[in-house]
């Protein structure tokens, strides 16, 4: 995705959308451990991105977009923490050339030479000149990331822009395809991706459509903007879990007091942080749809198999890869681990045994159905007309507990004897948040 990290930026953004706005300037630069001066310079930086990314969008909805370091995420369909992604946050230099560059292959195929002669010749006087060695690094970037295409031949390479799926294609075929995307990317996971290629393609039909043609019969309202910032990093683990790799990372754990840390490069100003530093081989990446959460699972050489929320991890960077026998064998130690895991628990297994209400005679029970689309490997073991009994082996039950509380009393926890003296103390204390203050109330 972005050229470079822009870990600040991502728990920034978090922390605006998590408070809404109730913090002041010092308690945010506390949370996330910079000071004052580096808060200021971050909003300023964030405040440049948006103006840059919506620069060329109408003035009323120009100034919704600035709206956005207001926290005003709520006000839009669209998920507006998106416009980090589609800053690349590329530096200043790095934009001008790659600008130049993707122009020069406007509708030509060309080589490293004659790209870095073509970027000389254009670059501004107050910017340096690159040389051969950069060129090549950003033509690899670019390769990389799907914007341009190598040319088959002998050497040397040249390059062209990879713009195969507008070419190809029918103007009927790219509104299909434009639905398509729009609806996956709103409701699939990832979405990131699909929303920069929804956007592509937008920009696409701004340029060859009449203005009377429409290309939005869908609006949806965007919720889980913490998973859009920790999409970041997903692509990354995915591939170090292609390439058998190993990663290390500055981990804050959820409970702690901070969420990030500055790399200390000054000695002067060295201090100890509150993350944790990690280096672990990466397995699996599972996502919590109920609550929007990314989990990073992984092996870790002292403690074994380990779990990791996502936004917590900060300065990823790839490590040695490891041989495919050791990679084999702690999956292998995983999967068995979490074979009865509601989501990513791998404690000792335990059998819950849970009795759900039908709604009425006559009706249609949704509770069954909702029960047997949600419930994963768990079975009904008998049913009459007022109930059915649901039994399921699960690790844990920390996990299963949000999903039988939200059945609400259509249902029943039987067994293990500790979970239902739990659900008992939880709703007795939900209870007394609704018991009257005045007794003629």
């Amino acid at each position: 995705m972005a050229k470079e990290s822009f870990d600040k930026e991502i728990q920034f953004l978090r922390m605006l959308v998590l408070t809404s706005g109730a913090y002041n300037r010092q308690q945010f630069a506390d949370r996330l451990g910079i000071s004052v001066h580096t808060f200021d310079k971050t909003i300023k930086r964030l405040k440049e991105i948006v103006s840059s990314v919506c620069q060329q969008l109408p003035e009323e909805q120009g100034k919704q977009f600035a709206e956005t370091i207001r926290y005003s995420y709520l006000d839009s369909s669209d998920p507006m923490l998106l416009f980090l992604f589609r800053a690349k946050s590329l530096k200043e230099s790095e934009s001008q050339r790659i600008s130049l560059l993707l122009a020069a292959m406007h509708g030509q195929s060309l080589s490293a030479m004659e790209l870095l002669d073509a970027c000389c010749a254009s670059l501004p006087a107050e910017l340096p000149l690159p040389d051969e060695k950069t060129i090549r690094t950003d033509l690899k970037y670019l390769e990389q990331v799907g914007v341009i295409k190598k040319e088959p031949g002998p050497r040397p390479f040249r390059y062209r822009i990879h713009n195969d799926l507008v070419k190809d294609l029918s103007h009927d075929e790219l509104l299909d395809l434009y639905d398509f995307v729009d609806i996956m990317a709103n409701t699939q996971i990832p979405s990131v991706q699909g929303y920069l290629l929804r956007d592509g393609l937008k920009k696409h039909f701004a340029r060859n459509l009449a203005e009377n043609d429409s290309i939005d019969p869908f609006l949806y309202k965007y919720h889980y903007y913490s998973r859009i910032l920790d999409e970041a990093n997903l692509f990354t683990l995915i591939d170090a879990i292609r390439n058998r790799r190993k990663v290390s990372f500055l981990y804050f754990s959820p409970k702690r007091a901070t969420s990030y840390a500055s790399k200390n490069t000054n000695p002067l100003f060295e201090r100890e942080t509150e993350g944790k530093q990690e280096t672990v081989l990466p397995l699996k990446v599972i996502y919590d749809h109920q609550y929007g959460r990314w989990y990073l699972l992984g092996h870790h050489e002292r403690y074994g198999i380990k779990k990791y929320r996502m936004e917590g991890l900060t300065q990823i960077e790839e490590d040695k890869a490891v041989p495919e026998e050791l990679f084999a064998e702690v999956s292998t130690d995983l999967e068995q681990r979490m074979q009865y895991s509601w989501l990513v628990d791998t404690g000792r297994p335990v059998t819950v045994r849970i009795r759900f209400f039908h709604p009425g005679p006559g009706i249609a029970s949704f509770v069954k159905e909702r029960v047997l689309l949600q419930g994963q490997w768990g079975v009904v073991t008998e049913e009459n007309e007022a109930s059915f009994l649901f039994e399921i082996v699960v690790n844990g039950t920390i996990e299963i507990k949000p999903w039988i509380r939200s059945f609400g009393s259509s249902c029943e926890v039987l067994e293990p004897l500790k979970l239902r003296q739990e659900m008992i103390t939880e709703w007795k204390e939900i209870k007394a948040y609704y018991e009257s203050v005045r007794e003629n109330i």
